[in-house]
């Protein structure tokens, strides 16, 4: 798994690219921890890459999302597809993240 970076104001931009599992959930993890003891707080997380996603990464999104909003903050999805887009739906993930197509779409509504 690789993640990407890129700040769009005070939102932090995380792309996801590759396998979300046992072995690479803790990276994603750490990663988030990391930019929240900087202060950021409002993510996009944009799985638009990811191939894949198991239970294990599910929760290592989850957590992080519990992180972000225990400090006002907020964690939006975009860009899922395929398997990874049926594993949010079953799990009925899409109903606990706001989900948008579109990396800008959640970027703005975080601005609004």
């Amino acid at each position: 798994m690789q993640i990407s970076l890129k700040k769009e104001g005070n939102v932090s931009v995380l792309g996801v690219n590759g396998r979300m599992d046992a072995n690479s959930a803790p990276e994603f993890e750490k990663k988030m921890s990391e930019l929240m003891a900087e202060n950021n707080l409002f993510f996009v997380v944009n799985f638009q890459e990811l191939e894949y996603i198991s239970s294990a990464g599910l929760r290592g999104v989850l957590a992080s999302a519990k992180r972000a909003k225990a400090k006002q903050g907020d964690i939006y999805v975009c860009g899922l597809h395929g398997t990874v887009d049926e594993v949010f739906k079953l799990t009925g993930f899409n109903s606990i993240f706001k989900v948008f197509e579109k990396e800008e779409d959640a970027v703005k509504q975080f601005k609004a």
